[in-house]
């Protein structure tokens, strides 16, 4: 099998030379017949007959024009037919000339459609058929006239049918490689996804976090040597939180592990559960935060949980680091129906005379598009924050890969507002599933 597979592809690359090799073989095998006659009193009689000059030029004009099918397949038809006409009108005796146009025929069908195919094979048919019945030297009926027109259409149905599955093939072989395009573009697809979301965690466990982490141990340095005891409270918070911290890093982390690595951390992502908690961690860094939270019903998905202790963890941290000294915050969530509503308000007017928070035009819903490359409301608020925070697109974007909703925005009077609504159905199962959010 390898010798005729190798001869394959070198004869795909040397087009040329299997065009020579066919062109000679049509020329042998026509040679043979002009000398052989099929009537013979006990069947075909080799050498009997002798093919004049004519004959001779005619049957090597046309095998040499088959050199040049694959280039010009149609003026190759036309030389070939014009050659066979010339044989068949001359009344010499019957050299099968006629051979080279239904190779010329076939070479059009494999290379044309299909309606060019039987049009062309059905006048050459005809015309060649109809010259030799009118002018041949047997008569009309005789089978070798017959003959011409039954393998001129031979040879256009064997080049239809090759080049019908060739475009098969080829149309197998681009549906796979299509296929395989998207199988790679899916593939990277949500290799980024995966990598955004697990962006998104680190930020908001850094953020939160190490912002705490900051202010208790500023708090511990001042009162260090006047009330070292308050200072000592202030450290275990520190303490406490960088150990959180450490814990959910762990967790996060552990997400980029091979298969083959130890097993990662199996503690449960942090939900809803845990809201007291995250309060009070922000109560004891000095931010008043009071909470309100009405609507009992069935547990929430894995994916909107984790979405909602998110979003309310990077606000209070956005209030917490923004809205200045006597600031306070209020926490509201409300499941209604088949969504959770998550709003946070502060009441602080900012560091100096400004609001809180980064001003804004107006808030940004998720699904309105701010051009091409342009910048959206959360964009700006992060821009206007201190250049390059992530906080509030993150929060837009666990709200939106759920199907829900999440808009920011200063507050009539002063203050900032975080207002998230999430779908708790089924879809936000889903979408949960597709963004490996329940991680």
């Amino acid at each position: 099998m390898r010798p005729l597979t190798a001869g394959q592809a070198w004869l795909r690359t040397h087009p040329s030379a299997l065009d020579a090799a066919v062109a000679t073989g049509v020329l042998i095998c026509m040679t043979a017949g002009s000398l052989a006659d099929p009537r013979g009193r006990h069947g075909p009689l080799l050498a009997s007959h002798t093919p004049d000059a004519l004959s001779i030029v005619l049957m090597v004009l046309g095998s040499a024009s088959l050199v040049f099918r694959r280039r010009a397949p149609l003026p190759v038809l036309a030389a070939t037919g014009a050659v066979s006409l010339v044989e068949l009108l001359s009344g010499a005796p019957r050299v099968p000339v006629a051979m080279c146009a239904v190779v010329a025929l076939y070479t059009v069908a494999a290379t044309t459609d299909r309606p060019t195919t039987w049009r062309v094979g059905l006048l050459t048919g005809t015309v060649l058929t109809t010259a030799a019945m009118l002018a041949g030297p047997l008569p009309w009926y005789a089978q070798e006239n017959i003959a011409i027109f039954a393998w001129t259409g031979m040879a256009a149905a064997a080049g239809d049918a090759v080049r019908s599955r060739r475009a098969f093939v080829h149309a197998i072989r681009e549906r796979a490689e299509r296929a395989e395009r998207t199988r790679e573009e899916e593939a990277r697809r949500r290799v980024a996804e995966e990598r955004l979301r697990i962006a998104r965690d680190l930020h908001d466990v850094v953020a939160h976090h190490i912002a705490l982490v900051n202010v208790q141990a500023g708090v511990a340095a001042h009162v260090m040597d006047k009330r070292p005891d308050q200072a000592k409270e202030a450290l275990a918070h520190v303490r406490e939180a960088s150990r959180t911290a450490l814990g959910e890093l762990r967790a996060t982390v552990g997400l980029l592990r091979q298969s083959g690595d130890p097993a990662a951390p199996t503690e449960p992502a942090p939900g809803l559960d845990r809201l007291d908690e995250l309060v009070e961690t922000f109560r004891s860094a000095g931010l008043p935060v009071r909470v309100a939270r009405s609507g009992h019903g069935p547990g929430l998905p894995a994916a909107v949980d984790l979405a909602a202790y998110r979003i309310l963890q990077e606000a209070l941290t956005n209030v917490h680091k923004h809205a200045g000294a006597g600031a306070g915050a209020e926490v509201s969530v409300l499941r209604i129906g088949d969504h959770l509503e998550l709003t946070v308000l502060d009441t602080g007017p900012g560091p100096g005379t400004g609001p809180a928070w980064p001003a804004l035009p107006r808030p940004a819903e998720p699904a309105e598009a701010a051009g091409p490359g342009g910048p959206d409301a959360f964009e700006v608020a992060e821009e206007s924050a201190g250049g390059g925070g992530h906080g509030l697109i993150g929060m837009r974007e666990r709200a939106t890969a759920l199907g829900g909703s999440c808009t920011a925005g200063p507050r009539y009077g002063g203050g900032f507002r975080v207002h998230a609504i999430l779908p708790v159905t089924a879809r936000a199962e889903r979408a949960g599933e597709a963004t490996g959010d329940r991680a």
